[in-house]
């Protein structure tokens, strides 16, 4: 086939996925769009070797045919690259097209042109992006149409591109579709990530699940049967369908609940999509379905989930239960009507065909809230990325005001939260609140149901430490707002202090002067230790000493790291596969947040331009920054270490016993490899708690301690922590 035949094919493809409402006119709009796309991307080519316009076809697909979205939607996504990677401007698209087009292109179009080193990209870019989705909502979507064919095809990109993209669809893309209500997006975006930033885990995990379907497939046909009956003789019209967890879901529960593939025992559910009957209204019946399925099988009472009363905030609406079926199993079904299940599956799109005019949704709040956070000039993109992201994969809780009045909060949601979530000033001088009529400080956690009336005080002004407790993203964009003016006059005045002490004591005001109390602190970023030193949290006297000590670099002595690939900006290396020594006099930190040891699969991340700091690749701390800070990536791995020691923790759960921490102890003080530097036990009603930090070598070290601690009597888990729990 040749490339004019392969692209006719692919815009023909695109014609017969166009929504059926779709006009004769609108169709000849699209025909031009492509047209013009075609003409722009001529002679183009993707990494995969095809022609570029393949990829604007492939994201108009997927934007009608997967999301529902219509004529507009289809013409920008075709256009969606032509400004950035032509000469054309957003002028001509809009005389082309008309201004919605153009805006909705302008939005999807990236920031190009230089930035500083404290700047992400990738932040700016995405803050230019849901700048537009205060006026059009579309862009958006598009735009994770986009990613999800660029991960598609993801296999053709070079290692360290396929991270960097992993990671940014993983820490962006996968919550935001989550929230605009793609659930089948989503859970696509996952895989895919998990697919290229843990290949090997997800190979087996979904070997797993593949054995799993063909094993329960027969105990599937048994438990439907009884309730296929059931539906029929009450009149309904209706499909029953099984579905599996994802591979990326899977994984995450194994991750943080530490157990086994074979100890997850909801790896099945059934839906249940309902035509519903006109006389009856949806919600009754979705209630007469359920009460038909406990006439069959027992209940779990706790694991009712009601989304039809109150939809989820990105419009989901859906009753699950957890019933006890054949042999033991326990069973989830999800009862949907087939308008509930457009809008769980389209989002949005689904959402507003069917909603009333007038009416406000869960979702309208949420974008009137994104809005209010747009409405902060000061916020820079990364700090406006990280508070975006804080409530995209937020459970929810219902709460009432005085009135009755129902607000949505993400759960873990406090008082002053609440506060915010009614009105900044009330956030703002906010001292406190009643909870069901109880007085509770504003650091209250709240819990569904509770109706909370917010006191406040004309003195009342925001407190850094409001920061630790709060959790919506209103909340801390606001109290950020109002510190950034003293952060910045903190900032002034530590500069001031530092470059007179070392003024003082006739030392160059180099970087390397700054990097030996950067590291002696633990800083990554020098504005960091200027406030400190501006808050005298740490003197001058502090300053001096470290200041006087004699250069040890004892990390790079004990090891080393080397480059997978290097070039400016992330420019791939004519030898890609060449290692290429680090500088054994750079500097180098190993990240608190997770620890990494030799054996760990890591990453590097340069972000302040003076140390690289490691972190284990599966770190949410590093999937966030090279998410924010794609071209600061430091693709490294170990090579080699001696003897030198490096940190790491275990958790210990088990059945209390006279001995056991004497046995414990005793047996990791006898391992050569191995030493302890801090130990921690707590005793509960017959069962035991412990922390223990020690010095292991590497990753083998590591294993057989606890292996070996597993194995001793009493003991039912030991685990390695990413870092102390607090």
């Amino acid at each position: 086939m040749t490339e004019q035949e392969q692209i006719k094919e692919a815009f023909d493809d695109l014609l017969k996925s166009l929504r059926k409402d779709t006009s004769k006119e609108s169709r000849q709009k699209i025909k031009e769009a492509f047209e013009f796309a075609n003409e722009a991307h001529k002679g183009v080519k993707r990494r995969s070797g095809e022609p570029y316009i393949m990829h604007p076809l492939a994201v108009a697909k997927i934007a009608t045919k997967e999301i529902g979205l219509g004529t507009t939607s289809v013409i920008s996504a075709l256009l969606h690259d032509v400004v950035e990677d032509t000469d054309y401007t957003v002028e001509d698209i809009a005389n082309l097209f008309g201004p919605k087009v153009a805006s909705i292109v302008d939005g999807l179009t990236k920031i190009s042109g230089g930035m500083g080193s404290d700047t992400s990209q990738q932040a700016e870019s995405f803050r230019k992006m849901i700048l537009t989705l205060a006026d059009d909502v579309r862009v958006i979507l598009i735009k994770i149409a986009d990613r999800l064919h660029n991960m598609r095809t993801l296999a053709s990109m070079p290692e360290h591109k396929q991270v960097k993209i992993a990671s940014e669809t993983l820490y962006i893309y996968a919550p935001l579709a989550h929230r605009m209500g793609l659930h089948a997006i989503k859970t696509e975006l996952e895989d895919l990530s998990m697919k290229y930033e843990h290949p090997e885990e997800y190979e087996v995990i979904d070997k797993k699940i593949e054995a799993y379907k063909r094993q329960f497939s027969a105990l599937f046909e048994e438990f439907i049967k009884p309730i296929r009956q059931k539906l029929s003789a009450n009149g309904y019209e209706y499909t029953i369908t099984a579905r599996t967890k994802s591979v990326y879901s899977v994984w995450l529960k194994m991750q943080r609940r530490n157990i086994s593939f074979d100890e997850i025992f909801d790896l099945l559910a059934v839906r249940i999509v309902f035509k519903p009957k006109l006389d009856q209204p949806e919600k009754w019946q979705c209630w007469n379905i359920y009460s038909l399925i406990t006439d069959i099988y027992s209940p779990k009472p706790e694991r009712i989930r009601d989304w039809v009363s109150v939809p989820k905030a990105n419009g989901y609406e859906a009753l699950h239960l957890t019933v006890m079926g054949p042999e033991g199993q326990w069973f989830e079904v999800q009862i949907r009507s087939e308008r509930m299940d457009e809008v769980a599956e389209k989002g949005l799109a689904a959402h507003w065909k069917y909603k009333n005019e007038g009416e406000s949704s869960e979702l309208d709040k949420w974008l009137a809230g994104i809005k209010e956070i747009l409405d902060q000039p000061d916020a820079t993109a990364l700090e406006f990325l990280d508070e975006f992201k804080l409530n995209l994969f937020a459970k929810e809780i219902r709460v009432f005001t005085p009135k009755g009045y129902m607000r949505t909060l993400p759960k873990g949601a406090t008082a002053l939260d609440f506060a915010y979530d009614i009105h900044t000033e009330i956030g703002n001088t906010c001292i406190g609140a009643k909870v069901n009529h109880k007085l509770v400080p504003m650091s209250h956690k709240l819990a569904s149901g509770d109706q909370v009336e917010v006191l406040t005080s004309d003195k009342q002004s925001p407190q850094k430490e409001w920061l630790e407790f709060v959790v919506t993203a209103k909340a801390r964009t606001h109290i950020n707002a109002a510190f950034k003016k003293y952060r910045k006059e903190l900032m002034r005045k530590g500069i001031n202090i530092y470059e007179a002490l070392v003024k003082q004591l006739q030392l160059p005001p180099t970087s390397e002067t700054l990097n030996k109390v950067l590291t002696n602190y633990g800083f990554t970023n020098k504005d960091d230790l200027y406030v400190e030193i501006g808050k005298q949290t740490i003197t001058t006297e502090d300053l001096e000493k470290i200041l006087k000590k004699k250069a040890e670099n004892k990390f790079i002595k004990y090891w080393k790291l080397q480059f997978l690939w290097s070039g400016k900006d992330g420019e791939d290396k004519k030898k890609e596969n060449a290692n290429v020594a680090i500088d054994p006099n750079s500097d180098f930190v190993i990240a608190p947040c997770c620890n990494p040891i030799p054996g760990d699969d890591v990453v590097g991340m340069n972000i302040a331009g003076t140390k690289v700091t490691v972190h284990k690749r599966s770190c949410p701390e590093a999937i966030r920054l090279m998410a924010s800070f794609g071209d600061k990536i430091v693709p490294v791995k170990w090579v080699s270490h001696k003897l030198m020691s490096f940190l790491a923790v275990i958790k210990l759960t088990g059945i209390d016993r006279p001995g056991i921490v004497s046995e414990i102890t005793t047996l990791i003080a006898k391992e050569e490899k191995v030493n302890m530097r801090m130990v921690h036990f707590d005793t509960r009603d017959g069962i035991f708690e412990g922390m223990i930090h020690l010095y292991v070598h590497n990753t083998d070290d590591l294993s057989n301690i606890v292996t070996r601690i597993s194995q001793l009597q009493g003991v039912e888990t030991v685990m390695r922590m990413e870092a102390e729990e607090k």
